[in-house]
Formats: C-alpha cells, sequence, structure tokens
C-alpha cells in the first residue's frame, strides 16, 4: 500500500513522499487527527540539533504526539473511527528489569522512526490505546501526560515516604502537567511550582503555591524536587534544588538539554540526595495517563495550556505552525487534514 508522509529533508524544508507499506494483521491503520508540536521536534525543525546528528536522522518525518481515528483493522478489536492515541515508543524485545522506553534496542517515532505526520499511519495494535471519552484536542498530548507518569511512578519506587512539600521547577508544558498530575497522585501534599516568569506560573491554579525563583526564601525547603526546566537553564535549576531540598531527598530529572550541564556532586554526596533520570513513556504509563485524563476537571486544565490550534491543509500550514509554535507559551495544536 502507498502512504503519503511528511518528511523534513532540511531544516525548515518539508517534503511530500510516497512510500511503500507493508500492511499484516498485527497492524491498525489510523489515520492522525490532532498532532502536537514537541520541543524535541521544533529542535529538528529549526536545526537547532548538532550537524552530526541532523545528516544522520534527516530525512525525518516529525510528531510523536498525536491521536487518530482507526480506519481498518482487520481483527475488529478495534471499531471503525474510533478515538486512539498513537504511541510513540516502539520496542523491539521484552526485558524482565528494564522498561521498554529505555531499552537502547527501542524505536522512537520522530526521532529512530518517522513520526505521525502521514496520511495514516500504520500502528502495531499494541501501541495504540482507545482515548474514549477524552477530547482529541486535548488527547493530542497525552504522550507528555505519559512522560509525568513514568517519572512519577519512578518516583514513587525510589523516594522515600516523607512527601510533605514537592517543589516543581519550571513553568512550561512538562512542569504544567507534571505539577498536575502529582495533585492526583498525592493530594495530602504541598506541591510548589518554581519558575521565571509570573504571567506562566498563574495557570498553575491547582498548585498549592507558586514561586519566582528570585524571590526564594533562605528557609524554603522541599522534601523532594522535579526539574522540568531543560536547557542549558536546568543547570541553575538542579543547583537551586539542591541548595533548597532536604537530606536524603529525591531529585527526579525529567528537562532535556542538547550540552552537558554542571551538578555539584559535592552537595549531592553531603546531603545524600537521589537524582532519578527520566526520559520517554511506555504502553503502561500512557494507560496511567489516559485513566487519569477521564476526568473532566484535568481534562479542562489541561485544555488551559492549548495556546493555538492550528488546520493544516498544506505544506506551508505544516511551516507557519512551527514558526508560530516559537512565540507560544504552552502547546500548538495541529488539526491534521491531510
Amino acid at each position: 500500500m502507498i502512504n503519503e508522509v511528511i518528511k523534513l529533508v532540511t531544516p525548515k524544508n518539508i517534503e511530500i513522499s510516497f512510500q511503500e507499506e507493508n500492511y499484516n494483521d498485527n497492524m491498525v491503520v489510523v489515520r492522525p487527527t490532532y498532532l502536537s508540536i514537541c520541543a524535541a521536534d521544533q529542535r529538528y525543525y529549526q536545526g537547532k540539533r548538532k550537524k552530526e546528528v541532523l545528516d544522520k536522522k534527516l530525512p525525518l518525518t516529525l510528531i510523536h504526539e498525536g491521536v487518530g481515528r482507526v480506519i481498518y483493522d482487520a481483527k475488529g478489536e478495534f471499531k471503525k473511527n474510533e478515538k486512539v492515541v498513537m504511541i510513540p515508543n516502539t520496542p523491539t524485545e521484552q526485558d524482565d528489569i528494564i522498561k521498554e522506553n529505555y531499552l537502547r534496542s527501542s524505536k522512537f517515532r520522530s526521532s529512530s522512526a518517522d513520526g505521525f505526520m502521514q496520511s495514516v499511519v500504520y500502528m502495531d495494535r499494541g501501541r495504540i490505546i482507545p482515548i474514549r471519552d477524552i477530547d482529541e484536542e486535548v488527547g493530542a498530548f497525552i504522550e507528555l501526560s505519559s512522560v509525568a507518569v513514568n517519572a512519577i511512578e519512578n518516583f514513587i519506587k525510589k523516594s522515600h515516604k516523607r512527601k510533605n512539600v514537592i517543589g516543581v521547577w519550571g513553568c512550561g508544558n512538562m512542569g504544567y502537567i507534571t505539577t498536575l498530575l502529582l495533585k492526583s497522585y498525592f493530594p495530602d501534599s504541598k506541591i510548589v511550582v518554581v519558575g521565571t516568569r509570573m504571567e506562566k506560573l498563574n495557570y498553575f491554579s491547582f498548585a498549592d503555591e507558586v514561586k519566582l525563583i528570585t524571590e526564594l526564601e533562605p528557609d524554603f525547603m522541599v522534601d523532594h524536587a522535579f526539574e522540568c526546566v531543560g536547557g542549558i537553564k536546568s543547570e541553575d535549576a538542579i543547583e537551586q534544588i539542591i541548595d533548597h531540598i532536604n537530606p536524603e531527598g529525591c531529585i527526579s530529572l525529567m528537562g532535556v538539554s542538547e550540552e552537558p550541564v554542571d551538578v555539584n556532586t559535592r552537595m549531592v554526596l553531603e546531603k545524600g540526595l537521589t537524582l532519578l533520570g527520566n526520559s520517554r513513556s511506555g504502553y503502561e504509563d500512557f494507560e496511567k495517563a489516559v485513566e487519569l485524563e477521564q476526568d473532566k476537571q484535568t481534562q479542562a486544565y489541561l485544555k488551559n495550556i492549548i495556546s493555538e490550534q492550528i488546520e493544516i491543509n498544506c505544506l506551508n500550514d505544516i511551516n507557519e505552525a512551527f514558526d508560530r509554535d516559537l512565540n507560544n507559551d504552552f502547546k500548538t495544536v495541529m488539526k491534521w487534514n491531510l
């Protein structure tokens, strides 16, 4: 079967390509309906990755956050037109110890495999989950919620039980969703968000408290922290967290940086801190994220961070969406009509 896919050939240069798809009964054919732009996609599109990375990866079909409608399932397990979220991580093996999203052999869409900017996507039936009552524009970025679930579940397994105060550093999409889900997991804990811009922190109405990084009191302390800043600024965030975390606390690292960042290991050792790395997510994380997002109040909060929804009817619309996303505080969602 011939499929129409959109390829990033060089930075800011996208083209339509036609490729042969090898269908089998273990696949479900899904038509994308709503896709969401991630910072990782932007780094490819804007050419912000290292040259050797771009040379290796491109041409590449972008986008790993998205939902769609089932158009064909030979086994009939999924109904025609059923709303599903597409899982970007694709494991090629099973491991009794290591989660699928950390296996070096796994493929990830819009990175080591083509993403969702396609006319239809041939999905392994184990890589889609019905989203039931979740609105599709919110469902477009369930992947981000699944990443937060992965980090929180990891935190639960490896942190001590005192969770009176949990700090979240970062006032972007990841910080917002992580804070929202932390309130679901730990309703009795005080969740404090630390960020750089009060106009963005004002969106965090469900947090117990918000603070600017420049206004932290010397005696402000947290039991554990989530770093959701990313980029080179994650270095400053980690340093501040180390200063304001109680001994034997857990620091969950979630922000991605293209460059190495310095960490004050002396104080990590002195305080007996645990640093937890978190990246991507797997099937079980998506299942939990879909369950959490069935709640209408949670959906309402998530709708608040859709900065813009853009209809995609041609290639120029995609270019415009990526360009406009750079100026949006939160999520840019694309209604996929191609």
